[in-house]
């Protein structure tokens, strides 16, 4: 019998992680939760957590060297997975209360304060994935659990795309007070704006897509 993908869980102080570790064990894989790089480095896939502000996030993951880890592994083509904050830094910059913090800048973009009448956006929505999509195959109509105040509301692709390492990323989208990017499959980098871990069956559905992407 083929062994279960290895999953490691970034451990840096910032995201509901247990929940997560639960998630993906359901769904088949063996979770470490650790700080520990190497174990980072080595894994079949990594998951990167995120709770709380853009700026306490970048240095909490600089902290235990998570943003050369996920740089490295992405360089290999090697699976990683952000979830809500932990896509929102994927992003070249985030503004919270006009202060610019710099991102891992795997993506052009702003990750900004959402524009609606209640924010933050708390409860179950329903997205747009594309055509295509690996993650939300069998999902299309599914609803998800978000709880964020703000979002990218673009990926802007540059110009020479065409040269880029990578095809153009998978976009899919959902509306609060606007259309934001509620996530992204861009050859090994995946990301979630929302909980896949707090989204029942659909969330469970989604991670066990990229488990078995793992395969």
């Amino acid at each position: 019998m083929p062994r279960p993908p290895r999953v490691v869980v970034l451990d840096y102080g910032f995201g509901n992680v247990r929940s997560a570790v639960r998630a993906l064990e359901r769904v088949g894989a063996e979770v470490e939760l650790t700080a520990d790089k190497a174990a980072a480095q080595e894994a079949d896939g990594l998951v990167v957590p995120g709770v709380g502000a853009f700026a306490a996030v970048m240095e909490g993951l600089r902290e235990v060297g998570g943003d050369q880890v996920v740089d490295r592994r992405l360089a290999g083509g090697r699976p990683v997975l952000g979830i809500c904050v932990g896509m929102q830094v994927m992003f070249a910059e985030g503004v919270e209360h006009g202060v610019r913090t710099e991102g891992l800048g795997q993506w052009p973009g702003v990750v900004e304060r959402l524009e609606a009448p209640v924010v933050p956006h708390m409860g179950w929505a329903s997205v747009e994935p594309p055509e295509g999509s690996r993650l939300f195959a069998g999902l299309q109509d599914e609803r998800f659990y978000f709880v964020h105040s703000y979002a990218a509301r673009e990926l802007p692709l540059p110009p020479a795309a065409g040269e880029h390492p990578m095809p153009p990323p998978r976009l899919t989208w959902s509306d609060h007070g606007g259309r934001f990017v509620a996530a992204v499959e861009n050859g090994p980098l995946a990301a979630t704006q929302f909980h896949p871990e707090k989204s029942g069956d659909a969330g469970a559905q989604l991670l066990e897509h990229w488990v078995d992407g793992l395969r």
